[in-house]
């Protein structure tokens, strides 16, 4: 008995391939480029203080003797060329293909981490300052250009899990460099060693992706017929890539409600989550009393349960997509709400805890940066679902515009608290932070979609919707480019 035509379509559309395949080694591969991206970006944060430590007895390197304000400038020297960059990265990547953008990108700047001790020796903070916004620049492209690879190698069914794991390393990274710089600059190799050793992973990166990684599945010379087909599938297409010479359409982007929500969620993450980051060890130790940044366990510890729970919150999707009943659109906005509306109640309590209470203070800071990891499982992986082709673009503006707000959060902090020992300031500071997070959740919510956009293939936006017809003779099952079937009604031979 022949089986019938819509669990054909069905049967199709789940089509699994390997459990463990070449997909894996991509996002593997991506969770390593973040570690490493992120590890080359903090690396600074810990070494500077060696690197100005004027009482060390430690004759064998040198010590510089630069003020709070000159320190403050070379940390955020590297946002200054992150910023530029990621319209642009996410551009190339979309049109030429991630590999050899990330590859360039990530070995320059393993190059530049391993002069870092020359360019301050030879020029002191200026060079380094130059220098660090060329790593920057460098840098911009690697969120967009991730989000280009895993929009070509993540099914539809696994983009929240692969992309979780991918976006895990960044806290990885960051875990691994507060964890062991220290032991490194106190080690023979002394502050200097912090910089040649991140920089050296850098090159063991470059040298495994080059030989391991593709743009996309129909580039991977071994990936496997079945996986290939899989993942194509359920992508429902087979090659999408828009023509190198397609124009990116721009005004339909800009004018989405689905984007525009997606751009305002991103920036007011971004707002609650580097206030918390920037400002919370000033509050901890003026407030609280406990200087955060003299243990590494406590700066460690919010990026750590952050990583844990990506893996918590991929553990609980897996549950979540085996229930039939729950919808795409509902995971994401589900999750997100998670990783948003619960560090908002947190950040209203934190502002209400004493001194007595310094140790619930830690908690709640801990878990309001930690619980965010639902956010990977919400509107960050949104860019993807809305626009495969464009993903690395999408990524590229709401990465940049919440790049901004990254450095407009602390000066709104500057300019609420006056006074570091006021507790009423910092409250003030963290129902701002609150309001951002329930107002962008919200919009997010009511505008935010997860069916593939018109504008996804304007070129062929009718032979994309209308890619597999079952049965010409009788009322024919449709699978368009977002994988949804739908049944079409011919009449008179038309469809």
């Amino acid at each position: 008995m022949s089986q019938p035509k819509a669990n054909l379509v069905k049967n199709r559309r789940f089509d699994e391939g390997p459990l463990i395949g070449s997909r894996h080694v991509q996002c593997f591969l991506c969770f390593c480029c973040l570690s490493l991206c992120y590890a080359l970006r903090v690396n600074l944060s810990v070494a500077i203080v060696a690197m100005t430590d004027t009482n060390s007895t430690d004759s064998d390197f040198v010590t510089y003797e630069w003020d709070t304000s000159t320190r403050s400038f070379l940390l955020s020297s590297f946002f200054w060329g992150y910023i530029v960059t990621q319209i642009p990265g996410g551009h190339i990547a979309q049109k030429y293909g991630a590999k050899t953008l990330l590859l360039i990108g990530v070995t320059l700047c393993s190059v530049l981490t391993i002069l870092t001790p020359l360019a301050a020796d030879i020029g002191g903070w200026q060079l380094l300052f130059a220098l660090r916004v060329i790593q920057g620049l460098l840098q911009g492209s690697v969120h967009p250009a991730t989000h280009a690879m895993l929009a070509k190698w993540s099914p539809v069914e696994e983009r929240g899990t692969l992309g979780t794991f991918c976006y895990s390393g960044s806290q990885f990274g960051t875990v691994v460099m507060l964890a062991v710089s220290g032991y490194i600059a106190d080690s023979a190799l002394g502050w200097p060693g912090i910089f040649y050793i991140s920089g050296a992973m850098g090159f063991v990166w470059a040298i495994c992706w080059f030989f391991f990684a593709a743009s996309t599945p129909a580039e991977h010379k071994s990936i496997s017929p079945e996986e290939k087909k899989m993942i194509e599938n359920s992508l429902g297409q087979v090659d999408s890539t828009p023509k190198v010479n397609a124009p990116t359409p721009w005004v339909k982007i800009f004018t989405s409600p689905p984007f525009i929500s997606l751009i305002v969620v991103h920036c007011t993450h971004m707002w609650g989550f580097w206030t918390l980051l920037t400002q919370i060890p000033s509050y901890m130790k003026d407030i609280m009393g406990i200087d955060i940044k003299s243990s590494a366990l406590l700066s460690s510890l919010p990026y750590a349960v952050m990583l844990v729970l990506s893996f918590f919150f991929i553990y609980l999707s897996k549950l979540l997509s085996k229930k039939q009943s729950i919808s795409l659109s509902f995971s994401r906005k589900f999750f997100n709400s998670i990783g948003h509306w619960i560090p908002m109640i947190s950040l209203i309590a934190l502002g209400y805890v004493t001194k007595e209470h310094a140790t619930l203070a830690v908690v709640l800071l801990t878990l309001t940066v930690g619980i965010s990891a639902a956010t990977y499982l919400g509107f960050q992986v949104n860019h993807i679902d809305l626009s495969p082709n464009y993903a690395g673009t999408l990524m590229g503006i709401t990465n940049g515009s919440a790049n901004v707000m990254s450095a407009l959060a602390p000066l709104c902090v500057g300019m609420v608290v006056t006074d570091g020992t006021n507790v009423n300031e910092w409250r003030m500071v963290f129902f701002i932070a609150a309001g951002f997070y329930f107002f962008g959740n919200l919009l997010f919510v009511i505008l935010g979609k997860t069916n593939v956009q018109s504008w996804n293939s304007p070129e062929d936006a009718l032979a994309k919707r209308l890619s597999i017809i079952i049965d010409p003779e009788t009322p024919a099952l449709l699978l368009n480019g977002g994988g949804e079937v739908k049944p079409v009604i011919k009449e008179n031979g038309n469809q």
